[in-house]
């Protein structure tokens, strides 16, 4: 069965190029020109990856990324777009990315780059599909395949990447994990951009989990991070 593909993308002319190549490379690809009614495209046409233009009218590529990620937890978003500055990197990833694509850009490395996302998604699955149905950690609940945490208060909703995370976290408690082992097994490099990304995942993680007493993402400097519950 052929991968899916929604491209969002208002250059008509790279549009056309990127849409043709994929196909002929046996993929399936539905273009859209801007973000509105991106959500319901999502539903219908049920994608397996999303490619998204940054500088979109209408709605930007982060705010609709954003949209995208609040009813499809698991699917690989790459950024296609010439904004280049860190921080930009930063609020592509904390908006729902998981990849980062730099105009202009070549087919090969996009082609790349889309089966990387598609094979790191299967083996995510895979991995979430192997722990407990949940794990208890102190007064909250972590249920991986469902990618929740649940407090005595409130249920809160993760992405892809911070179940993804999390659960291998969940592997190590009370143990160190070496960030370059997190990097590769999340993302498959330890890139500089990755490495930011994972700093933007941690945080967030930190954050859900600072009401929780005895638990503790602690940084082990210039190594990784150890897990603590107690």
């Amino acid at each position: 069965m052929k991968k899916k593909i929604l491209y969002v993308e208002d250059e008509a002319y790279l549009a056309r190029i990127v849409k043709d190549t994929l196909e002929l490379k046996g993929y399936e690809v539905i273009h859209k020109k801007d973000g509105t009614r991106i959500l319901e495209h999502i539903s219908t046409y049920n994608p397996d990856i999303c490619l998204l233009d940054v500088m979109l009218p209408y709605i930007d590529g982060f705010t609709l990324a954003n949209h995208i990620r609040n009813i499809h937890s698991q699917l690989p978003i790459i950024f296609l777009t010439a904004k280049t500055q860190t921080d930009d990197l930063v609020k592509g990833f904390s908006s729902g990315g998981t990849d980062y694509l730099r105009k202009p850009f070549s087919m090969e490395e996009l082609i790349v780059r889309i089966e990387n996302q598609l094979k790191l998604m299967n083996r995510d699955i895979s991995a979430i599909q192997s722990l407990p149905d949940e794990i208890a950690l102190k007064d909250y609940t972590f249920y991986p395949g469902r990618f929740e945490l649940h407090t005595t208060k409130k249920i809160i909703k993760l992405s892809h990447r911070e179940a993804q995370i999390l659960s291998l976290l969940c592997t190590y408690i009370n143990k160190p994990i070496e960030r370059k082992t997190l990097l590769h097994i999340v993302w498959g490099d330890d890139s500089f951009f990755n490495s930011r990304n994972l700093d933007v995942y941690i945080r967030k993680l930190r954050d859900y989990l600072t009401e929780a007493e005895g638990i503790e993402i602690v940084t082990l400097k210039g190594k990784g991070y150890h897990f603590v519950v107690v």
